[in-house]
């Protein structure tokens, strides 16, 4: 796996010594995206293959430039760890979407009533409350991580940071979410340490939760 990642980090070094759009870095990353594709992470859900598509557009827009994220770094782990990263963290927004849609899904009716011979149309978005409520999905997702019974996201932290838990992590990442440059500040510890960590630990956990409430 080492000489694999060595090859992959010199494919991406070669590549970005070519021009953008050039034919020559054209061919240099799609051949590390059909090396990478079978190392990914994989699940089944309906939005994978949207969350993949975005991944492989990230990663030619930012493995070298860096135009609309982080320039890929070499020295903060490999192609595959810097791309499941990515990844995950799609995925997961696809999901607390979806969430969110399914929680504040509005069933717009139009009500005619007949005055004077004259229809009126009431437009929903009269009806809607003056302050947008949290959606419901949201609420009882805060309250599971809050409360959590058993302790378990409490104490699965970074090891040597007790503070730095699943439950303090989840609940900053929950909408409105605190950046990732953000937490790195408040901690003191690097971004590619708390997202690994978020992804390895706090995730499946969170997926987990959803599952158990027929959300997935």
């Amino acid at each position: 796996m080492v000489e694999f990642d060595e090859q992959l980090r010199r494919l991406a070094t070669q590549a970005c010594g070519h021009p953008p759009g050039s034919p020559q870095r054209q061919k240099l990353l799609t051949q590390i995206i059909r090396l990478t594709s079978s190392k990914l992470w994989k699940e089944s859900t309906p939005y994978y293959q949207d969350a993949l598509q975005q991944t492989w557009l990230y990663f030619c827009r930012n493995v070298c430039e860096g135009l609309t994220g982080q320039t890929y770094d070499p020295a903060y782990g490999s192609v595959i760890t810097w791309l499941n990263a990515y990844l995950k963290r799609r995925l997961q927004d696809f999901y607390l979407n979806q969430y969110k849609e399914q929680a504040t899904t509005v069933s717009i009716k139009v009500r005619q009533s007949v005055s004077g011979g004259n229809s009126e149309v009431i437009d929903p978005v009269d009806n809607l409350p003056a302050t947008p409520q949290a959606p419901p999905i949201l609420e009882d997702l805060e309250a599971w991580v809050k409360t959590d019974l058993d302790g378990e996201l409490s104490s699965t932290h970074i090891k040597g940071h007790p503070k730095v838990n699943c439950q303090v992590l989840i609940l900053k990442r929950l909408p409105p979410e605190v950046s990732w440059k953000e937490l790195s500040e408040e901690f003191g510890l690097p971004i590619p340490t708390l997202s690994s960590f978020y992804q390895r630990q706090c995730l499946p956990r969170l997926r987990k939760f959803a599952e158990n409430e027929g959300l997935l």
